[in-house]
């Protein structure tokens, strides 16, 4: 039976739209055969998107020590029509942060919690100036999450 990962992103720049193509690398891995991985810009991504997929990757630049707001616009818009369907969703989170990163965190682990989703990986906070090696960790976090889906592990 296949399973949907969904990645929804915001990446308005060059090195940001990288990062998404490097996850999405991992994630459509060759020996995942039963994941279908589906990618949506967060302005773009729907609540019927939420309740398809078995697993979902978060990822946004830092803004302002905050999270992009077209990913806040994607939680205003998603957050109660599921709800109550996806607790327990399996999540990742990909932060790309130009300084610490920490207010992004701490609203996006505020706003999981609230949702009752289950961070399945290690939040992968990319911080700092760009480095080439960030496209690695990406590609290696979308490999995980496909790989946990298709093991059953979530």
């Amino acid at each position: 039976m296949t399973k949907t990962l969904l990645i929804v992103a915001h990446a308005p720049s060059a090195h940001t739209q990288q990062l998404v193509d490097a996850i999405q690398r991992g994630a459509n891995h060759p020996d995942m055969t039963e994941i279908e991985v589906l990618y949506r810009p967060a302005l773009q991504a729907t609540p019927a998107d939420v309740m398809a997929c078995d697993a979902i990757i978060l990822f946004t630049p830092e803004n302002l020590a905050y999270m992009s707001g077209a990913l806040k616009d994607f939680f205003d818009r998603c957050y109660y029509p599921v709800l109550e369907q996806k607790q327990g969703l399996a999540c990742a989170i990909v932060i790309r942060a130009g300084h610490d990163g920490t207010g992004t965190k701490r609203a996006l682990e505020s706003i999981l919690t609230g949702l009752r989703w289950r961070q399945v990986h290690e939040l992968l906070l990319l911080r700092g100036q760009w480095q080439d090696a960030f496209l690695a960790q990406a590609e290696e976090l979308g490999l995980y999450m496909a790989a946990g889906l298709d093991a059953g592990i979530w």
